[in-house]
């Protein structure tokens, strides 16, 4: 597997990462531990050395999981988790809003150092930006935490050009962890030339669509029943009818590269900058060894040109998130 700096920072990691999340929360019921354990250490047999998780997925089970995979691994791998979530006191598999209080993100660096099994948290990111806190006062706990051994990198998800900008003149911001992928351009806008004029590294997260731009959905797929696509807009039947052309697109272009619609899409990332990094997840070995071999497909100019050029024809329709996750978005 080739390897990438994030940005500026230094900080190498395999030019594919994975996206841990989905093997505990989200997508449906959480898939056998012994398994997900057994494809954490297969990925990095396979070359991949960047893991990414956070203390809300379960709440707390997959870094859980993380920590007991990667354990015996830990000279071979990066990981990154984050910080941010007010979790229900009471329990339960649910947030009740944001606090990134530096005395809470303190609480939260030490709570996940031991559930991970780790001496360092190697990306340590902000999960949604708190308009209650000021960002130079998140930054600072960071780079205490830094300062102190616990933490190695800080980084930001979600967040706007202004947030990153302040954030980085107090503890320079190593990554930016957001949604991008091709039916989901914003970040092209403001947010990459940033990133790009300060160093900084980007890791899309949702690159392959939530499993819609690898053409196994379709308007007939139906989900769990605690799968949070059935809450996305983009995932309505009606949506996924409107946007299947943008995956006959990608197939079309796989079918000539000899490739797959998802190997296309996160090839197509990569070809963006030196310095972007996808995570997708999977639960399944064969998607794992599929996104693996995205690394290994260079697009030529002409196709990238024709990708570009046709996504820009596909109007993608439905927004990503309800209003009120939205709103999370871009502060």
């Amino acid at each position: 597997m080739q390897k990438r700096k994030l940005g500026s920072s230094g900080l190498e990691v395999s030019a594919i990462g994975l996206g841990c999340m989905g093997m505990s929360f989200s997508y449906g019921p959480p898939a056998d531990r012994q398994e997900m354990i057994g494809l954490l250490r297969t990925a990095v047999e396979r070359g991949v050395t960047f893991f990414d998780t956070a203390e809300v997925y379960g709440p707390f089970i997959n870094e859980e999981l993380v920590g007991e995979a990667l354990s015996p691994l830990r000279e071979q791998v990066v990981i990154a988790t984050k910080f941010g979530f007010k979790l229900d006191p009471a329990g339960g598999r649910r947030w009740i809003g944001l606090d990134s209080r530096p005395a809470h993100i303190r609480e939260v660096a030490e709570a996940s150092l031991k559930r991970l099994r780790i001496e360092a948290i190697d990306l340590f990111y902000q999960h949604r930006v708190d308009p209650a806190v000021p960002i130079e006062d998140v930054a600072g706990a960071v780079k205490d935490l830094i300062q102190a051994g616990k933490v190695r990198h800080f980084g930001l998800s979600e967040a706007g050009i202004d947030t990153i900008r302040r954030a980085h003149a107090v503890q320079p911001v190593t990554a930016l962890q957001s949604e991008y992928s091709l039916w989901w351009r914003q970040p092209e806008a403001e947010v990459l030339p940033l990133l790009e004029t300060l160093g900084i590294g980007f890791v899309p997260y949702s690159p392959l669509g939530r499993g819609f731009l690898t053409g196994a959905i379709s308007a007939a797929t139906t989900f769990d029943a605690s799968d949070f696509r059935n809450a996305l807009p983009r995932f309505s039947p009606e949506a996924r009818a409107a946007n299947q052309a943008l995956v006959d697109l990608l197939a079309g272009i796989a079918r000539r590269r000899q490739a797959t619609p998802a190997q296309i899409a996160l090839a197509w990332l990569l070809a963006r900058k030196p310095w972007i990094v996808p995570i997708p997840g999977t639960t399944k070995l064969h998607r794992l060894e599929e996104n693996i071999g995205a690394a290994a497909l260079e697009l030529a100019p002409d196709d990238l040109r024709e990708i570009d050029a046709a996504a820009a024809a596909v109007p993608v329709q439905g927004a990503r998130y309800p209003e009120e996750l939205e709103e999370m978005t871009g502060r």
